[in-house]
């Protein structure tokens, strides 16, 4: 999975991965150091851990990243954005936003992220790059207090939306296969190792 935070991976996206993006983007956003907020990148996380994803398809972890998201996405014909969607609903509740519906959802500017996601898609439409076909899925947050681990409910909402990302890109004509071992994600420790990294390189 690309990392455009870097954070010395190697797999982190490369100019040539923004130069020349897949034809199928899966962006999992939020804040992964405020539990249920991170809730996108987590499933993200899981998707690239459990499947193997023909290489038209990129799996991004956009973390909190705003604008600067439309370097990973320009050109990309099929968008599929997860993340913890605060939608006034009832905790666990989940959302599934199809094209117009989703700047409709996005006018209410409900989190930092999601102003990001907002922008990216009006600057992509307005400089003649809008993309043909965008998704958004995501859950009501449990917990949003500081934590890198989901709340218990929340990381029983992950394999469902996990499994309903994967059933829109079966619609995309995207079948990924499943690994044959799939190790656990201590998502506590991945973490850890980004924020030291992160201050390593500050």
């Amino acid at each position: 999975m690309a990392d455009v935070f870097g954070n010395g991976r190697e797999d982190a996206a490369s100019l040539d991965n923004v130069l020349h993006p897949a034809e199928v983007t899966v962006l999992g956003v939020g804040n992964v150091i405020l539990r249920d907020e991170g809730f996108g990148v987590r499933v993200a996380e899981y998707l690239d851990a459990h499947y193997d994803f023909p290489e038209d398809v990129q799996i991004i972890d956009g973390g909190t990243l705003g604008i600067e998201l439309t370097q990973y996405v320009t050109g990309t014909k099929k968008l599929l954005v997860i993340d913890s969607i605060n939608g006034g609903q009832a905790p666990g509740t989940r959302f599934h936003f199809h094209n117009d519906a989703i700047m409709e959802h996005f006018q209410d500017k409900l989190s930092a992220h999601e102003v990001g996601i907002q922008d990216v898609l009006a600057l992509l439409t307005v400089t003649g790059h809008k993309i043909p076909e965008v998704v958004v899925l995501g859950a009501q947050p449990y917990d949003l207090e500081a934590g890198v681990e989901l709340s218990p409910e929340m990381k029983e909402l992950l394999p469902q939306i996990a499994d309903e990302a994967l059933s829109v890109l079966k619609e995309w004509g995207i079948e990924p296969r499943e690994k044959a071992e799939n190790g656990a994600v201590n998502y506590g420790i991945v973490a850890e190792e980004a924020v030291k990294d992160e201050m390593k390189q500050g």
